[in-house]
């Protein structure tokens, strides 16, 4: 065996020894349980009928459904563009720009907009993607500040320290940026969003704190027609993006970053994940636009209430 092989090998014999080694789920049923507490599929969309017809019904009309030709920069791509129009519209924000990914989202926004000098502050417990963003950023690595789970407190204690010792931070030159997840998975647990956001506002009075939520397990679940925690609360004014996913309630892949114009542009310039790829697929695109009719028609809602007590 080859030093590589060896090195390999004995890494994921590491993992086996500490139960943590992970693989590829088997199913053991072609049929489908009837309640389904393993997958991200909250509201059983990848298996409505009703909304399979509706997608098939689209593409069929649609006068093209494979591939999308390249990277958004280089292709021009008018269904992308007016799904994003859409997504401004239905969450009240200015703009929206679309990721092939929830993940490239994150690595986009957090590799990209963080300047150096800035800092950012971040739940424990917030998605790896989120940590691969910040390390291919500009910021120090000592500007990468961890905060216990939901602790206000904690995060109030961060951004008292770093104000004492950082004069541009303190004077509004440098900017801090405070990432959490409206809904953790894993825990099941809620960000305290007001309680966040009115701390960074009351702590960097200049303007020069931003907030930034992952949206991703709340979307199409919570808030008015599954817009989410941020517009459940009123502060989509207050936050300077949001990370809504489709590949969860919603049944289809990618996702979107809600911010402010000058973001967008400047995701557009330096977002790796966003210039070097393919973008999504025309049926990608055609699939979202479906599922949000789900959400803006209201049965999306129907299905939720059958199933909010389990929530």
């Amino acid at each position: 065996m080859s030093s590589l092989n060896e090195k390999l090998a004995a890494a994921l014999s590491s993992r086996e020894k500490r139960h943590i080694r992970r693989r590829l789920p088997v199913s053991t049923s072609a049929v489908h349980p009837s309640t389904d507490f393993t997958s991200n599929d909250y509201l059983s969309l990848a298996t409505s009928l009703t909304l399979r017809a509706a997608f098939q019904s689209a593409l069929s009309a649609a006068p093209q459904i494979l591939g999308s030709g390249g990277s958004r920069l280089l292709v021009p791509t008018p269904l992308h563009a007016a799904l994003e129009n859409r997504l401004e519209i239905f969450f009240g924000a200015e703009k929206a720009l679309l990721f092939n990914s929830g993940f490239d989202a994150n690595v986009a926004f957090f590799s990209a907009i963080p300047q150096p000098g800035d800092v950012v502050l971040y739940d424990e417990h917030i998605h790896a993607s989120v940590h691969d963003g910040m390390a291919t950023s500009r910021i120090d690595p000592s500007s990468r500040i961890k905060f216990p789970h939901n602790s206000v407190a904690a995060l109030k204690r961060s951004l008292r320290k770093l104000l004492h010792e950082q004069d541009d931070l303190r004077d509004g030159k440098a900017s801090a940026f405070v990432a959490v997840e409206s809904l953790y998975s894993m825990d099941g647990t809620f960000a305290p969003l007001h309680e966040i956001v009115q701390c960074v506002e009351e702590m960097l009075p200049r303007g020069n704190g931003y907030v930034i939520v992952d949206e991703a397990h709340a979307t199409g679940i919570y808030g008015p027609q599954g817009r989410g925690m941020v517009a459940a609360l009123g502060l989509e004014g207050r936050v300077l993006a949001r990370l809504h996913t489709f590949g969860k309630a919603l049944a289809g892949s990618g996702a979107a970053i809600l911010t402010t114009e000058l973001i967008r542009d400047y995701l557009l310039n330096y977002a790796r994940p966003l210039i070097y790829t393919t973008a999504l697929t025309y049926a990608n695109v055609i699939g979202v636009g479906c599922a949000f009719d789900t959400l803006e028609n209201g049965s999306a809602e129907v299905i939720y209430q059958d199933i909010s007590w389990i929530f």
